[in-house]
């Protein structure tokens, strides 16, 4: 099977998006599928080799977060892509975004997917706006996927219709070994982890707020900070630089370290999720977690069997599950193996699996209405 799978996000940017592409294009080829990956891309050179560069990014702020995404015209490559690659497949993931995945759109010539990844509890100004637009890009989809309910939710606000149900994936083997905890952080001290970005809906100034109110109780408590990015603002709130720890930019192999080193992992994100990488990872290794009641986490942990999910932005009700993760290490550490079990479900392995099984189901079809219509014009004319 010959597969193209589309971003409409600079490759040079780690996200989401990246990965989901980047693991399902490995599982494929690995499975002896061709597959191309076509993506913009801010400096073609650094990613020579990984994907076809189509168009230059630009910065356009999206669901809270800032996505680089491609306003470039290319039409004639694309038309000339198509023409020429013969592909039985192609995978848009985020169809709706301008602008790359619209050129795709209009040259495809085999069964067409999109993938939804984004989610927004109070719906999405840009489809929104763009909905008279759109809503004919929309329909030459031949398949749609949602990676949550979450997400389901949000596009189907604005173009209903059938969505399958498969997960954003996580390298779960590789948070479920075990690993060394960090020697700093094993002295004995209760450690909170929180990893994410420094941006607003991951909700870290609640969590600052909360483990003030958890210092009162554990006044030898300690959180740690990991993530891409600045967390100087972050930083400048700190009082005591001993009880919070920073650190950006950890190399992937190191991360699941950070996890054996805590006690508690907290996700208190406010909104705009739709399952949450690193709140899988975490109940990956088998870490009780503590996360905000969004739909996108509500959706993967049952309160009190997976997780404890508490109100968003609220740091009285943050500390409080935290507290009695921190309080009961017994039922906290067997919350913790069924959240383990819960993200098992998650492996690229098992997601590349259950999108490869619905490209075949789409090109199943695809050739029953092929074969219909070519019956149709076989038949001789009946005469009046």
């Amino acid at each position: 099977m010959k597969i193209a799978l589309v971003s409409p996000y600079d490759w040079c940017v780690e996200g989401g998006v990246k990965t989901h592409i980047a693991h399902l294009a490995e599982y494929f080829r690995e499975w002896g599928h061709e597959v191309v990956i076509f993506a913009p891309a801010s400096d073609p050179e650094k990613v020579a080799g990984q994907c076809e560069v189509m168009g230059k990014p630009w910065s356009m702020r999206v669901n809270g977060s800032v996505a680089r995404i491609t306003f470039a015209w290319k039409s004639p490559e694309v038309k000339a892509v198509m023409a020429r690659e013969a592909f039985d497949i192609l995978h848009l993931h985020e169809p709706l975004m301008p602008l790359l995945p619209y050129h795709f759109l209009r040259y495809s010539n085999c069964v067409t997917i999109g993938t939804f990844h984004a989610a927004k509890e109070g719906g999405n100004r840009f489809y929104s706006y763009t909905k008279p637009i759109t809503r004919p890009w929309f329909r030459k989809l031949d398949g749609k996927i949602a990676v949550a309910h979450a997400a389901a939710n949000l596009v189907s606000r604005y173009f209903p219709g059938y969505f399958n149900i498969i997960p954003n994936g996580i390298d779960y083997e590789h948070f479920r070994q075990e690993r060394e905890p960090l020697p700093e952080f094993m002295d004995g001290r209760p450690n909170i982890l929180f990893v994410g970005r420094p941006e607003k809906r991951k909700g870290l100034k609640y969590l600052l707020r909360a483990f003030i109110l958890i210092k009162e109780q554990v006044p030898d408590a300690r959180l740690i900070v990991v993530g891409a990015g600045d967390f100087s603002r972050y930083e400048r709130l700190i009082e005591t630089k001993d009880d919070v720890v920073f650190r950006s930019y950890i190399p992937y192999d190191e991360l699941p370290r950070y996890h054996r080193s805590a006690s508690v992992f907290c996700a208190p994100n406010t909104g705009g999720e739709s399952q949450g990488y690193v709140l899988l990872e975490a109940m990956a290794s088998g870490m009780p977690v503590v996360a905000s009641n969004i739909e996108g986490f509500a959706g993967v942990i049952t309160d009190e069997l997976e997780g404890l999910l508490v109100r968003p932005k609220d740091p009285k009700a943050i500390a409080a599950g935290i507290m009695r993760v921190l309080r009961t290490p017994g039922p906290s550490r067997e919350m913790g193996k069924r959240g383990q079990a819960q993200a098992a479900h998650y492996s690229w392995d098992n997601v590349a699996r259950r999108v490869m099984a619905y490209y075949e189901r789409l090109m199943y079809e695809h050739q029953q209405v092929a074969d219909s219509v070519a019956q149709r014009q076989a038949l001789p004319a009946v005469s009046e």
